[in-house]
């Protein structure tokens, strides 16, 4: 699981093996086996390092996020932009609002470009 998801995240990012284990101060054949799942068991210390330099959270390359693949689909902007919006005191119920504030927006640019 933790293989595949260094994986997947490393091609993401485009990324290569040995860019990868160079930067996280790993050898690329212990990172090779990582990602084929033959070291199965790789220290905290290691996955940490290679969390850090993919720039993810260590939950998501343990597999112990919530519904992982919609999480990493999600661009970082719009991730900012909804805590921003819980930090700010809005409710999910009040979400609804600003979703017709944003449909009126889009709006309001369509009719703009057809004029």
């Amino acid at each position: 699981m933790i293989g595949k998801n260094i994986y997947e995240v490393r091609k993401k990012r485009g990324i290569t093996l040995s860019e990868l284990a160079e930067r996280a101060g790993v050898s690329k054949s212990y990172l090779s086996n990582i990602e084929r799942s033959i070291n199965q068991n790789p220290s905290i210390q290691v996955v940490e390092k290679i969390a850090f330099v993919l720039d993810v959270d260590l939950k998501t390359l343990l597999g112990t996020g919530t519904d992982q693949e919609k999480i990493e689909g999600i661009e970082g902007e719009w991730l900012d932009l909804a805590y921003e919006l819980k930090e700010a005191g809005v409710a999910r119920e009040q979400l609804h609002e600003y979703r017709i504030l944003l449909e009126f927006i889009k709006w309001q640019q369509n009719n703009r470009i057809q004029k």
